[in-house]
């Protein structure tokens, strides 16, 4: 089933819902700070078990104590679909466990 990009109006009333997130060009991006580097690399781990689970993989980078997502749909196009938003939400949901802010 092909997935479908969201409007302009419709990735901006996501990113309403998605503090700290944001667009950029045609990705949503997000970048946490976590209290060490061991907590930064717990994070990339859960975070690539929730992409496997959604079987949804964005460009995620691990720095000392930072971990930052670029999200995009490549089978739309490269550009912002749900699927985009769901793996938003749910890492949304794992980082303070992470303590990321």
């Amino acid at each position: 089933m092909p997935v479908e990009p969201l409007s302009q109006k419709e990735v901006e009333d996501r990113l309403a819902e998605l503090p700290g997130w944001s667009l950029d060009g045609d990705r949503l991006t997000r970048s946490y700070r976590l209290g060490s580097h061991f907590a930064a690399t717990a994070m990339v781990v859960h975070i690539a078990q929730v992409q496997e689970e959604l079987n949804h993989h964005s460009d995620l980078t691990l720095g000392y104590n930072t971990v930052s997502l670029s999200v995009h749909t490549h089978s739309a196009g490269g550009t912002v679909t749900e699927k985009d938003v769901e793996l938003a939400r749910r890492v949304e949901d794992l980082a303070p466990g992470h303590g990321a802010h």
